[in-house]
């Protein structure tokens, strides 16, 4: 597909906010404000750009640990640390206790530690993470792995309201950061490896109260499609009760199609935007048809959930390709028309850019090695599968680019209206895969399938970050990782993108040329998002949670038996030597540059700047497909050319992590199972220990 010729003026969502500023609620104002941090990311467009630009790219060199904390669990760290007034809020793992810390000083403010069942770790298909929480109106809104959404007094920690939500039973759980719009609280449900039904559900944000429920599978009553309201985007999609017709008879009831990523929200359009799981099975031979509506992106009244538009990505999904990553409003020229676009780093290996009015395909170029498919139709807008790697039943297909976890996941990307970049961290796996026949079982894992995972093409290396060009389609800079680059990013005005490594660096780089000005060894792999926010001393802070973990970092984090190369659903494989690098950690890292006066306020010495050009990575088509205007600097980032960080220059849980036996460790019984103390009786704490209020943590309200 041609590469689109135009020029990016601003976010959509932005321009759209500025237009209802006289109708703005408190959090519409508060996502403008650079010096917080007040939803998952940063603002309804899903930019994760922050305004603030006090650490630039020539002074970042100087960025210092400025205080820390853990929150006790080691497991994996995927939560967003959010600023509202001061406080800075995360959650950690199961039992997913909230924090509130002054965001300058790190005093720990107050916990709440929710009543959570320890059964949900037993059906957590890839960790017992999550991924942060949300607010408004003097609310922090979370969910738990036990199936619940809870609302927390932002500044006491006192328990508002908690909804129970889906069945442990059923193989169902939660890890998904919230989104707020208009009052109601969105939320989905985890579990499209255990043969759930996916949904995405809206609360009332001041009683938890269900306002609506959208199924992904099944007759268009349940899955809110009123075909007086819905348009869809292709003939193909068009028609009653796809999410019924397009599968073998009551196949849709454990057909997955779960909500565990990302949703947008534009404004003007009053649309949510957000995209569904896989189909369950994995083994694609026991689900004939399309499987609507999994793997597929909606946009939704957020009033009512109807649905306006839906696109698949993946019909009849092959490959374990969910649809549920981050989607980026942006306005674009496009051939001389400005066009409203999301554009989405597809699990796939194609960066999407669609039409956010109509669904409509306006572009899908590959930014990583692709064996799967032969291409998107421009016409019909459905991926071209490449026949020759069909999984037929106990037949072993080989040299499958992306595996399961796609070329990208989760991990959410950034952008920048100053660059005009989009900043991708992403993984460059391939894989081996056999498909069997598998029965379903209420509760337990409904795959039929087994997979190898690999590093992709090229030297080895298995992630990458990148900055993307969604003007002209193309791959500008990157950086090879030797691990997926499993955390989010975020870049400011300062032209600084962060990010972080499996292998233990928080990262800067110049958000221009892709140089590596700064990094930091932290005391575990980093799986996090940051974020920056400014504290009430007038400094700007750079927030990242630090532990391994996480569907790739199960290896180092639970202790699975490296030597099992399908373990952890295949990830096992890409990730034998994880465990010499790093193991489970829990703290937060707060940075920032020293005082005016030179004066220090750390507790913790400065990390050495480092000057290190980074590696260039050729997309499909080789070297003449970069346009690099850091080519120059071409040097790979290797441990060699990289200045060491002493020891000292870590913070105490170096120590711990920085073991390096390479000796396998014995296979454990139950490698999921951790052991805090968090049975349903426990009860909320404040920060003087009294017990949960009357009506408080009393049980689950359905």
């Amino acid at each position: 597909m041609s590469a689109i010729a135009a020029l990016l003026l601003v976010t959509g969502s932005a321009a759209a906010q500025e237009q209802d500023a006289g109708q703005a609620t408190d959090l519409t104002q508060l996502q403008q404000e650079p010096g917080q941090w007040v939803m998952p990311a940063k603002n309804y467009a899903s930019t994760r750009f922050s305004e603030l630009d006090q650490i630039t790219s020539e002074n970042v060199g100087r960025l210092q640990l400025a205080w820390s904390f853990s929150n006790g669990v080691n497991r994996g760290q995927e939560s967003i640390p959010l600023v509202v007034d001061g406080t800075l809020y995360i959650v950690g793992p199961f039992p997913n206790n909230l924090f509130a810390l002054d965001a300058t000083t790190g005093d720990l403010k107050w916990t709440y530690s929710p009543p959570t069942e320890r059964a949900a770790q037993g059906v957590a298909c890839c960790d017992v993470v999550n991924r942060g929480p949300a607010y408004d109106d003097g609310k922090i809104f979370y969910n738990t792995l036990d199936n619940h959404t809870v609302a927390v007094d932002a500044r006491t920690g006192k328990e508002v309201w908690h909804t129970k939500l889906g069945e442990i039973s059923r193989g169902q759980t939660m890890t998904m950061a919230p989104l707020v719009v208009k009052g109601k609280v969105l939320v989905g449900n985890s579990g499209g490896e255990m043969g759930v039904r996916g949904w995405l559900t809206a609360l009332d944000e001041d009683t938890g109260e269900i306002a609506w429920r959208a199924y992904h599978t099944g007759p268009d009553k349940d899955v809110l499609i009123d075909h007086d309201f819905f348009e869809a985007p292709y003939a193909w999609m068009e028609g009653e009760d796809l999410g019924v017709k397009t599968w073998p008879p009551d196949r849709w009831r454990n057909g997955g199609g779960t909500v565990w990523g990302w949703i947008s929200y534009d404004p003007e359009l009053d649309l949510i935007y957000y995209g569904t799981g896989n189909p369950g099975p994995w083994n694609p031979n026991q689900r004939e048809g399309d499987n609507l509506w999994t793997t597929t992106i909606f946009a939704r009244d957020p009033d009512t959930g109807l649905a306006k538009w839906a696109y698949q990505t993946s019909p009849h999904d092959l490959w374990d390709h969910d649809s549920v990553n981050e989607l980026i409003l942006l306005d674009l020229e496009i051939e001389g028309r400005m066009r409203k676009v999301l554009v989405r780093p597809g699990r796939t290996g194609y960066m999407y850019v669609i039409d956010r009015t109509n669904g409509k395909l306006i572009s899908a170029e590959p930014y990583d090695t692709i064996t799967a498919y032969k291409g998107v139709d421009p016409e019909t807008g459905r991926i071209i599968p490449n026949d020759e790697l069909h999984p037929d039943l106990g037949k072993t297909v080989e040299n499958i680019c992306p595996a399961p976890p796609g070329a990208k996941d989760w991990q959410p990307s950034a952008w920048s209206p100053r660059t005009r970049l989009l900043y991708v961290p992403h993984q460059h796996l391939c894989m081996n895969f056999k498909a069997s026949e598998v029965g379903y079982i209420a509760g337990t894992p409904y795959l039929g399938a087994t997979a190898d995972m690999y590093a992709g093409p090229g030297d080895g290396y298995r992630g990458e970050f990148m900055a993307w060009d969604p003007v002209a389609g193309k791959k500008v800079w990157a950086i090879k990782e030797d691990f997926p680059v499993w955390t989010g990013t975020t870049v400011t005005a300062g032209d600084v993108a962060f990010y972080g490594t499996m292998d233990r660096w928080v990262k800067a780089v110049d958000a221009r040329t892709g140089e590596v000005l700064w990094q930091f060894r932290a005391p575990s792999g980093l799986i996090g998002q940051p974020s920056t926010y400014m504290g009430s001393d007038g400094r700007q802070y750079v927030a990242i949670l630090s532990g391994v973990g996480g569907w790739p970092g199960a290896v180092a984090a639970a202790e699975l038996d490296p030597r099992v190369r399908n373990g952890a659903l295949g990830f096992v494989g890409a990730m034998q030597d994880l465990p010499a690098y790093t193991k489970g950690g829990s703290t937060l890292l707060v940075f920032a540059l020293p005082q005016a006066d030179g004066s220090r306020t750390s507790i913790a010495p400065a990390a050495a700047p480092v000057s290190v050009p980074p590696a260039l990575t050729p997309p499909e088509g080789g070297n003449d497909a970069i346009e690099n205007p850091a080519e120059a600097h071409d040097a790979a980032l290797t441990d060699e050319a990289t200045p060491a960080v002493t020891q000292d220059q870590s913070v105490t849980e170096a120590d711990e992590a920085g073991d390096k036996d390479t000796e396998a460790a014995p296979p454990k019984a139950d490698p999921l199972v951790i052991s805090p103390d968090t049975t349903r009786d426990r009860a909320m704490t404040d920060d003087a220990g009294q017990p949960p209020a009357e009506g408080g943590v009393d049980g689950p309200v359905d």
